[in-house]
């Protein structure tokens, strides 16, 4: 499978603290790639490296074979990015929050309609269009955070903790979508902390704690490192294993 984004010896440092530690990872075409590991472990930050939006100590970061930073303009429009905190406006409709962020990427007029009641069909919100976004639940607010970041139809979706704090059937309806949106082409990274979600939809799983990727691969093969029967060992037995700490524990 071809390999659509990298990263080479990524680190990233405040004074002397080292938040992403030589970080080396390939995302293949297609994959929903899961990155497990608690508060603090340098997801987040991995994360905003590869967006670009922040700037690594050292290292890069390789998409579609070139470095996304000297390459940003070209590139951009190929990614989808949803943050951990809601990028969105309450005091704007549903779809003017769609259409504010669909715009930037310079889709424009029927276009650029079609693509805003697209996407928020997509995420279940098409009926509330015309509602602003402070009145929405939780969940909805998490949707429609979904929905601003695919309507220029992305390569690349980047999940980042997209389910926390929302109640369980708002989680699924987000499970299943980004089950779908892959089905549909799109290579999906997902970090979480929440183990069960990463062993329900991940292909390939990386293990990260203290900045570092500790072990990487599916969640059968992260079981046979621990043992040769992997039926009797649960990925957060995995964790505990590798790191010596309970995931649960760090959230």
């Amino acid at each position: 499978m071809e390999t659509i984004l990298k990263t080479n010896d990524l680190t990233k440092k405040y004074d002397s603290r080292v938040v992403v530690d030589n970080l080396n990872i390939e995302i293949r075409q297609g994959e929903v790639f899961g990155l497990l590991g608690p508060n603090g472990a340098g997801k987040s930050t991995t994360m905003n490296m590869i967006c670009g939006i922040i700037k690594p100590t050292l290292g890069n970061v390789e998409f579609k074979g070139k470095d996304f930073r000297k390459n940003r303009k070209e590139l951009i429009d190929k990614l989808g990015y949803i943050p951990q905190d809601l990028a969105i406006h309450g005091n704007l409709k549903a779809w003017e929050n769609v259409e504010l962020f669909t715009s930037l990427y310079g889709i424009k007029g029927a276009k650029l309609k079609e693509r805003i009641d697209e996407s928020l069909e997509y995420v279940g919100l098409l009926d509330r269009r015309n509602d602003y976004a402070k009145t929405f639940s939780g969940g909805m607010k998490r949707r429609l955070n979904i929905a601003c970041a695919i309507g220029h139809h992305p390569e690349l979706l980047i999940f980042d903790e997209p389910t926390v704090g929302i109640d369980p059937q708002s989680r699924n309806f987000i499970l299943e979508k980004i089950r779908e949106s892959n089905k549909n082409g799109a290579t999906v990274i997902y970090t979480s902390h929440y183990m069960e979600e990463v062993e329900a939809i991940c292909t390939r799983i990386a293990i990260m704690d203290n900045g570092k990727v500790i072990a990487t691969g599916t969640s059968e093969e992260l079981k046979k490192m621990v043992t040769d029967d992997t039926s009797s060992i649960t990925l957060e037995e995995v964790f505990l294993t590798l790191t010596g700490k309970k995931l649960r524990d760090l959230v």
